[in-house]
């Protein structure tokens, strides 16, 4: 599927849209869905806690701490 029929959620409006209706700077996705699009700001606060996560785990790697 090419991404003009892709959904993407739309960061000024909070709008699902599909295909390129907004400037790229104010969209998120492309997602396969309306549904994952809606789902865009609790889909990007998970994966930003999981790298948050992550780059704890690598910093503290050999550092003796048991976090």
């Amino acid at each position: 599927m090419s991404d003009d029929k892709k959904y993407w959620y739309n960061l000024e409006t909070g709008e699902v849209e599909q295909g390129f209706e907004s400037p790229a700077v104010d969209r998120a996705g492309p997602f396969d869905t309306a549904e994952e699009a809606a789902r865009a700001p609790q889909l990007m606060k998970e994966r930003a806690q999981k790298w948050a996560e992550e780059e704890q785990a690598r910093d503290d790697w050999g550092s003796g701490s048991d976090r």
